[in-house]
């Protein structure tokens, strides 16, 4: 059952469904939604489908996919051929009912999808009474019938027909009956050859999920061989410095600004079409308003008043500090997503390289050693190259004075032809040269002939006297041979005989063993279910015992007229649950109604005591001013003085 939902969920998650199910959420589905997720497959094999449940009587739910999965021909399992029973769960989203339909649909949905195009033109349509009183429609159905008809009176008689054919044929129910265990067999076959490749490929991810995970403890391990406790704790506290600097001031940040644009944004939208007028009455606006400012500014500073204060230096320094931290926190989250994105690309391609030749990636010491092998085999590969380069020189200048010697042979014969042209003797040389290898020649195959024919003569004598002792010494064994060969042309008459017999023997024999072994494959087939059909029923009994059990454990407690035992119920603790969750509900709307009417007052204060900061600001700042003034005062007044006593 656990195969068959893992099944389910890794083809709702593919294409075309994308329902991103595990197992967990897909086996808490309700029936409604269950029965949802049906309809859906059932709408991706026949596009009418497309229906939405709650918007349907369950009755009509009902009629609809049993009539699509009749013209599909799905046959129920063995627990579920009663149609009622199928129905009802059908209607009421039961999981062991649609479990399997679903695993039965999704395994051959292009199959299923060519079934539901091409039942459109084949199925019998029904045609109303209202409309068969039509004369052309009713001849057209007629006619339809009639053809119909007419298909299963010839298809009749071809089956009879063949009946009679296979009738004549000895022992025909015998053969008939094989041919339909055949036809068993092969569906059986087809059907384990399903399920074989479909543990293939469950095994194949199981042994890449166990890569992955294998990799990841690998890792793990590595990390954790060469940590302490002070750097782990170390690196604990920057993560979580980090992650609630995240939480606390980036993020919300972040939320706040998003919060203002998207009210802006339905500012914008709420308000009418702005034309090309209203724009230059904003521009206008805004060119009076910064004329403000900068009058402003202006007077300000004709008061000798700065425009900042002394916290103004604080204030930047703290803003471009949190800038800073800004810009690195935004540097740290990219690196943390390119080092995920870099691990998982080393993971894949790890995948690929174990697929592709079957060796793992090397890592850590290993992969030293393979460097330093590496390194060892480039030095002796540079001394080898460097010696092919000084071969290679060497036959450079070895073709390079063949060149030269065969140039200076050139011009000592074109010297020499010149030199017997002016003696009146050309072509001398050449024929000189050639006498005396046509001489050489000749010598050698006349020794040759001479050795050839002396050594054939010695052949031929010791040929013949070794013909002559072995046909001396052979007279007596072919006597005895053709003694042998009558002996031997009995025995092959009398082995063919009993090789018939053998043969015939051994068939019977054969087709004995092959019903006995079928016959033992049958009854171990039928034990095999029985034992099956056996632990199931205990296993339910299980089950069925441990819940009457809690029944009735529950019943005593809730019966029994001891407190403490009510108070172990289920039910008294779900009741509990629930007026502790009223009450603190009741609390909690209590707080919230108190906060709402103290907001207003509260904000009141808040204002006012700003108000009061800034008041007492501009007061410290006045002052300061005033201090500084007299302070300036004093110095110029005795600055006087002293110039009154010089």
């Amino acid at each position: 059952m656990s195969d068959q939902i893992k099944f389910i969920v890794e083809k709702l998650n593919k294409e075309p469904f994308k329902k991103n199910y595990n197992l967990i959420t897909f086996d808490s589905l309700e029936p409604m939604q269950l029965l949802q997720v049906l309809n859906d497959v059932l709408a991706e094999i026949d596009p009418k489908q497309v229906v939405d449940i709650r918007e349907e009587m369950p009755d009509q739910t009902a009629k609809r996919m049993l009539s699509l999965l009749g013209i599909l021909k799905y046959k129920p399992p063995g627990n579920a051929t009663d149609m009622s029973t199928f129905r009802q769960g059908l209607v009421i989203g039961s999981k062991p009912v649609i479990h399997p339909v679903l695993h039965w649909l999704l395994q051959r949905t292009n199959e299923l999808k060519k079934r539901a195009y091409l039942a459109r033109f084949l199925i019998k349509l029904e045609v109303p009474a209202e409309f068969l009183q039509d004369e052309t429609v009713a001849d057209t159905n007629k006619q339809d019938i009639s053809a119909m008809e007419e298909e299963k009176d010839q298809l009749i008689k071809r089956v009879e027909r063949l009946k009679k054919r296979v009738e004549t044929v000895q022992n025909h129910q015998r053969m008939l009956k094989i041919a339909r265990q055949l036809r068993v067999e092969k569906e059986r076959e087809e059907f384990l050859a399903q399920q074989k490749q479909e543990q293939k490929n469950q095994l194949f991810h199981a042994v890449q999920r166990l890569q992955r995970v294998q990799n990841q403890l690998k890792s793990m391990r590595h990390a954790a061989a060469d940590a302490k406790p002070e750097s782990l704790m170390k690196r604990l506290e920057e993560e979580i410095k980090f992650n609630s600097y995240m939480v606390s001031e980036k993020f919300p940040k972040e939320l706040d600004n998003k919060k203002k644009e998207m009210h802006f944004l339905q500012k914008v939208v709420s308000e009418p079409a702005m034309g090309h007028s209203d724009l230059l009455e904003l521009e206008a606006k805004i060119n009076e308003v910064n004329t403000q400012i900068n009058q402003l500014i202006e007077k300000k500073m004709m008061r000798n008043e700065p425009i900042e204060g002394k916290l103004s230096l604080y204030r930047q320094q703290a803003s471009i500090i949190s800038r800073k931290k800004e810009a690195k926190a935004e540097e740290l989250q990219e690196a943390k997503e390119k080092l995920s994105n870099l691990e998982r690309e080393v993971s894949l391609k790890a995948t690929q390289t174990r697929e592709f030749d079957g060796t793992e990636v090397l890592k850590g010491e290993e992969f030293k050693r393979y460097v330093s092998k590496l390194r060892s085999k480039s030095t002796v590969f540079k001394k080898k190259h460097q010696i092919i380069a000084e071969f290679k020189a060497e036959f450079g200048l070895l073709q390079r004075t063949e060149e030269l010697l065969k140039q200076r042979h050139e011009n000592i014969q074109h010297q020499l032809q010149t030199i017997e042209d002016k003696k009146g003797i050309s072509g001398y040389s050449y024929t000189q040269e050639e006498l005396e290898r046509v001489s050489a020649l000749k010598s050698e195959v006349d020794e040759v002939k001479g050795r050839t024919l002396d050594g054939m003569s010695e052949m031929v004598k010791k040929l013949n006297s070794l013909v002559a002792e072995k046909k001396s010494a052979l007279a007596p064994i072919i006597k005895e041979l053709r003694q042998l060969r009558q002996q031997c042309q009995e025995l092959t008459q009398e082995c063919e005989e009993k090789k018939t017999q053998y043969d015939s023997c051994a068939a019977g024999l054969e087709s004995n063993r092959s019903k006995l072994e079928q016959e033992v494959r049958g009854l171990r087939e039928e034990c095999l279910q029985e034992e099956s059909r056996y632990h199931y029923t205990n296993c339910m009994i299980k089950n069925l015992e441990v819940q009457l059990r809690r029944a009735t454990d529950e019943m005593k407690a809730y019966v029994s007229s001891d407190q403490q035992e009510k108070r172990k119920a289920i039910r008294e603790q779900y009741t509990k649950n629930i007026a502790e969750q009223e009450n603190l509900g009741k609390k909690l709307r209590e707080k919230q109604k108190a906060v709402r009417e103290s907001h207003g007052p509260n904000m009141k204060q808040a204002k006012m005591w700003r108000d009061f900061e800034q008041l007492m600001e501009c007061k410290k700042q006045c002052f300061l001013k005033q201090q500084n003034q007299t302070s300036i005062g004093q110095v110029i007044q005795e600055g006087g003085e002293d110039r009154l006593i010089l």
